[in-house]
Formats: structure tokens, sequence, C-alpha cells
């Protein structure tokens, strides 16, 4: 399965779920990294770190290691 870190710029895909159960993982749960929710990867910094995505009409910025955690169906 992939990593929301691995979807391209301008591809949507839906959250499957997200790893652990840590604070880490709880808190991208809060920003509304939930099952099934829609999410599309919007850009990212020069640097490749920070990514942005949009979610619920918002835009979220979200650090490579974080993304990483978020399991996504294509």
């Amino acid at each position: 399965m992939k990593t929301l870190a691995e979807l391209r710029v301008g591809d949507t895909a839906r959250v499957a779920q997200v790893d652990g159960s840590d604070e880490i993982s709880l808190r991208l749960m809060e920003m509304g990294l939930i099952e099934g929710i829609e999410i599309r990867r919007v850009g990212q910094a020069p640097m490749g770190d920070p990514i942005e995505y949009a979610i619920h009409g918002s835009r979220l910025m979200l650090r490579i290691a974080e993304a990483m955690r978020v399991l996504i169906e294509d």
C-alpha cells in the first residue's frame, strides 16, 4: 500500500489508515486524516519538505515523516 508522501502533485487518493498509536498519529486523525477521506497533493516547499495537501476544502502542510504514516488507496 502506498503512503501519502508518495502521492504526486495533482493526484487524489483516499486515506486508508493512519499508522501508529502515538501523539503524532492521533494529531493527524484530529486534523481530518481518517479512513475514506479524499485528499489531493497540491504542492511542496522548494526543498521538498513540507508537502501541501487539500482536504475538506482546506490546505494542510505535513512533513514527509508525517505523510509516510498515512496509508492511501489510489
